[in-house]
């Protein structure tokens, strides 16, 4: 996921495409919304994560940190393929929440960190340990979402939620016979939040 997001920063960066790629990734609500005179892209529900705003290093940077901080820990617990999974669907519930609580564009992937972060709460929980210091941190980025103009907090509350129900979806199928189960369930969410982002376009 890291070096996704870096090769598509690296190439918003470059004159002449940096626009045209960050435009083609960004999400807003208009995309999921034909009536309102933008092409109809749910895509973007999705790509909005791996593309960040190239005024700002330091969103790229602490996002990227964030991710390399927590992913290796998660990826080894999980296994890439759940790891992935999580992700995905972080972005994906983030997304879904700009959708019904925003009106502008967004770009980043604070979403499906913050879905790491409420996935990362529920096993470290589930297996006994303390979460205190986490809380505190996910809280803490919250307040920040909710006073800064410029962060979509949206994201951050869209993507929390979804993490915490894949992390509660992992770990009451932790067992291997429980595996069909644990990927119905994945695949039940997923659908379920992609509905939730066409169904403006479903009514059109």
């Amino acid at each position: 996921m890291i070096l996704i997001t870096l090769v598509i920063y690296l190439l918003q960066l470059l004159p002449g495409i940096g626009t045209a790629v960050t435009s083609a990734l960004l999400y807003a609500p208009q995309y999921s919304v034909p009536q309102s005179g933008y092409p109809f892209e749910p895509w973007r529900l999705i790509t909005v994560a791996f593309v960040h705003s190239p005024q700002q290093i330091l969103h790229i940077a602490f996002n990227m940190l964030a991710l390399w901080m927590f992913g290796q820990q998660l990826e080894t617990m999980l296994g890439k393929g759940r790891f992935v999974a999580l992700y995905l669907i972080s972005a994906l519930g983030g997304s879904v929440a700009v959708l019904y609580l925003g009106n502008g564009p967004v770009v980043g992937a604070s979403g499906a960190i913050f879905g790491l972060l409420g996935a990362f709460f529920i096993l470290v929980r589930k297996l006994g340990g303390k979460a205190t210091g986490l809380l505190i941190v996910i809280g803490l980025n919250l307040a920040v979402g909710f006073f800064v103009g410029s962060i979509s907090w949206q994201a951050h509350v869209g993507g929390l939620i979804a993490g915490v129900l894949v992390g509660l979806i992992y770990v009451q199928t932790r067992h291997r016979r429980l595996r069909p189960a644990q990927i119905g369930l994945l695949v039940g969410l997923a659908v379920v939040l992609f509905i939730a982002g066409i169904w403006p376009a479903l009514f059109a």
